[in-house]
């Protein structure tokens, strides 16, 4: 098995995590401060090649309905980009993890200005475990 990269693909940051090895803990690696497709798949692909691997997993902003609306078709027009460097993409539905992460920094007593900082590469960890849990219970 080889690491999965998370994205949380937002407007002006995206959130990432990555796995372990064995595809078991999902752990919030950075936030990238979005500039252009360009210089944000660049550093993603460095990200992908340090974590040794090609595949990323990236959430799917649906609605509360589980359709498909305007932020769900710019998080796929980004991901489209993937290919162009190699790299294979997924999705994965994040409703409701930025909420959870946001809960999780609180309780950890992060000020707002923290958990502003945080919040997006721990929402990709949140998004990258529900993943990770639901791909192992068929083994």
């Amino acid at each position: 098995m080889k690491r999965i990269v998370c994205l949380d693909v937002g407007d002006v940051r995206v959130g990432v995590a990555a796995s372990d090895p064995t595809r078991t803990i999902a752990t919030p690696v950075e936030v990238i401060h979005r500039v252009g497709w360009g210089p944000d798949w660049r550093r993603i692909k460095e990200i992908c090649d340090r974590f040794e691997t090609d595949e990323i997993l990236s959430g799917l902003p649906l609605n509360m309905d589980g359709t498909e609306g305007f932020q769900a078709r710019k998080v796929r027009e980004f991901c489209a980009q993937a290919e162009k460097h190699g790299l294979r993409v997924c999705f994965q539905d994040e409703r409701l993890t930025t909420v959870t992460a946001e809960e999780a920094l609180l309780e950890d007593g992060m000020g707002r200005l923290e958990r502003k900082q945080n919040v997006d590469k721990v929402a990709a960890a949140v998004i990258l475990q529900q993943w990770l849990d639901e791909n192992r219970k068929g083994e």
